[in-house]
């Protein structure tokens, strides 16, 4: 299934969904931002509104339930309300729930939520690179049914004043960012990468068998057996799909893998290798260093002890 799978990577990459702040205003009013997160998104709860970023196209329309996610941008200027007279400059509060946020009108008021999305390193290089500088997540779409009922329930527990808020919120923000990437896969027309990857009904069995089985040798033959594909026309839809050969696209998901291992267990680096499929420790650490740039003793030391992680390739 496409669900188990994008968990499967969801996990590995650490996808974590932030609730930062929001607003809530009435009238016509106006709100510019410079953004400091890879990875942002702003929800409509209530209200319209149209959104303009750097390196977009033209604006979107945001409508009662719409989620944008603006992929490393720099600044987003967001326009709406009804009424006579100026728009007014409004600043978004921060932390959430904030007091104004928790005193809202369902009816009267406009509501804008703002998060964001943190992953490790791995997960920006995939996420940054499967997506559009600014994508739009339709409520109306009926792939948007789930999101928009997450959307509400964040914002009932935020407004609600019940015991356990706190935790419900950090929950429904993770559920709200599975929901966001459930309804856009259902709504866009994706570039070559992971999450198109993780669509393709013809590719599915072959990747389900090298995320199953990473240790095993596959070949390129063997796997187009699994697409019911002749090698030529599989290899090729591969890598018009994920944007690399398949084999590359396992050796990096190898790598994921070990990146993994390496910072959170003690697993010796030639166990890892043989878990991995790799003949030696020195094969293991020889691919190890010409992906990451360094051994696996050193990655591991410096992940555990030092900076984070830089800036790591993604399997596709």
């Amino acid at each position: 299934m496409v669900e188990d799978q994008l968990s499967q990577v969801l996990e590995l990459v650490e996808v974590r969904g932030q609730l930062t702040g929001g607003f809530v205003t009435r009238g016509r009013w106006a709100s510019h931002a410079a953004l400091d997160t890879p990875l942002k998104f702003m929800a409509m709860v209530r209200g319209r509104a149209r959104l303009t970023t750097d390196g977009a196209e033209g604006p979107i329309e945001l409508e009662p339930g719409d989620v944008a996610i603006l992929n490393n941008r720099s600044w987003l200027r967001l326009e709406g309300g009804t009424g006579e007279g100026p728009r007014r400059e409004i600043t978004p509060e921060p932390g959430f729930p904030s007091p104004r946020l928790l005193a809202a009108d369902r009816v009267a008021d406009d509501v804008v939520l703002g998060g964001r999305i943190d992953l490790n390193p791995a997960g920006r290089a995939l996420l940054l690179q499967a997506l559009p500088p600014l994508g739009h997540v339709r409520a109306s779409a009926a792939a948007a049914a789930n999101l928009r009922g997450s959307l509400e329930r964040l914002f009932d527990e935020a407004t609600g004043n019940r015991v356990g808020s706190a935790f419900a919120i950090r929950q429904h923000g993770q559920l709200l960012v599975l929901e966001m990437l459930r309804a856009y896969l259902g709504q866009a027309e994706l570039p070559p990468g992971w999450l198109r990857l993780l669509t393709d009904e013809r590719l599915r069995p072959a990747l389900g068998r090298m995320h199953a089985e990473p240790a095993k040798p596959w070949g390129l033959a063997e796997l187009a057996r699994a697409a019911a594909m002749s090698r030529t026309s599989f290899a090729e839809r591969f890598r018009a799909v994920a944007g690399v050969p398949p084999l590359t696209y396992l050796s990096r998901w190898r790598m994921l893998l070990a990146r993994r291992a390496l910072r959170d267990s003690d697993v010796r680096v030639g166990a890892l290798a043989a878990e991995l499929g790799y003949g030696s420790e020195s094969a293991f650490s020889t691919a190890f260093k010409r992906e990451v740039g360094e051994s696996p003793l050193r990655y591991r030391h410096r992940a555990r002890h030092e900076s984070p992680d830089p800036a790591e390739p993604s399997p596709v």
